[in-house]
């Protein structure tokens, strides 16, 4: 197959990145032609420059492009030089065009069939306050072939999308990037968590059942990291240990370092950190946001009620009181989790999911909803 991967000007290295580039270095290793195009990134104004810098979050850059997931692989990549959207101009023809983002999706709709059939990689339901929802919602109705990460994504876009042809393809976990050797419970109870500060992360769910735990453990200790500095809206406790944008090679020992890692998520589209944690042998306490119910359930951490911190806490003092053996069992069951699904396993569906998209065109199936 001929492919295109068409993503937005936000091309970086986050975990939605980083799926779309493990899926284009398999499909391209597979023997099919795959190609990458996104626009330019827009350059900040000086007014720009300087409410970021007000706000703490220091200078924008004014690179054309950011450190992505795709740097180092064997993928042709375009970044064209103008800013969106992507046109005829800017990509090939090829079997199957992919649009990896509400806004690429308009994109897509728009291309000439010469392009290929059109898919919709669908990593959340982007419906956020920073961006026009209800722009984001059409793109759920445009007649392109979806591919989602989650059940829950898959049941959405069937019930408010009228969708019920929507394929499935789990996210898996690099073992060769996140992996941890066999190890006992810490001597000092340690957990971690990811420090972001977009409200649908749920941080301050976290950081609060920090704070109720401390009042019986007072030696807990967190670890965590995140892409910002500290914000003075969500401070973080004393005594914590925060590294600020790690090595993503640093990262397995940050997870391999805890008990438990927290996943407070009130949205998620998948929830990577939960299998990256599990890889690295550490129970995940989290919400039944993404993946998380599907994951957790099989017995590598514990499910918690949504907007809770009680119950994460309840959650913390139940694994900080476990036995070594108990929370090996734990532990052991969190990385069969991890493992028993590879990215290859993975790979296998979002190539059938393609090649459905390409069948569909074929017999005129694709229609708006």
């Amino acid at each position: 197959m001929k492919i295109t991967f068409v993503c937005g000007n936000w091309v970086n290295l986050s975990g939605g990145v980083r799926v779309m580039a493990i899926y284009a270095d398999k499909l391209q290793k597979r023997g099919h032609d795959v190609f990458v195009v996104s626009p330019e990134m827009p350059q900040p104004s000086v007014i720009q420059q300087f409410k970021s810098l007000l706000k703490g979050k220091g200078w924008i850059t004014t690179k054309l492009t950011r450190a992505s997931h795709f740097d180092g692989l064997n993928v042709p990549r375009l970044v064209v030089p103008h800013g969106p959207p992507i046109t005829d101009h800017d990509v090939p023809d090829a079997d199957v065009v992919i649009a990896t983002w509400w806004e690429t999706a308009e994109w897509v709709a728009q291309l000439s069939p010469s392009k290929g059939a059109k898919a919709y990689f669908i990593q959340h339901h982007e419906i956020h306050d920073y961006i026009p929802k209800e722009r984001a919602k059409s793109t759920y109705r445009l007649p392109l072939h979806k591919i989602t990460i989650s059940k829950w994504l898959q049941d959405l876009m069937k019930v408010d999308y009228d969708d019920t042809n929507v394929s499935l393809v789990l996210n898996s976990v690099d073992t060769k990037q996140f992996y941890a050797p066999l190890r006992h419970k810490q001597q000092i109870p340690t957990v971690g968590m990811l420090y972001a500060i977009t409200s649908w992360k749920g941080c301050d769910i976290s950081l609060k059942a920090i704070e109720i735990v401390r009042q019986t453990f007072s030696h807990l200790q967190l670890i965590t990291f995140g892409k910002h500095q500290p914000s003075a809206s969500l401070p973080l406790p004393e005594n914590t240990e925060y590294t600020y944008k790690p090595h993503q090679e640093a990262i397995k020992g940050i997870y391999a370092s805890c008990d438990a890692w927290l996943f407070p998520s009130r949205l998620e589209g998948f929830g990577l950190p939960i299998l990256e944690a599990m890889a690295c042998r550490t129970p995940v306490i989290g919400t039944p946001a993404g993946a998380a119910p599907e994951l957790i359930s099989q017995g590598g951490g514990i499910l918690i009620k949504p907007e809770d911190p009680e119950d994460m806490a309840r959650a913390i003092i139940e694994i900080v009181n476990m036995s070594n053996d108990q929370w090996k069992k734990m532990s052991d069951a969190a990385y069969q989790t991890a493992t028993s699904y590879t990215w290859d396993d993975a790979t296998d569906l979002f190539e059938k999911a393609l090649y459905t998209a390409i069948e569909r065109t074929k017999n005129g199936d694709l229609k708006a909803q």
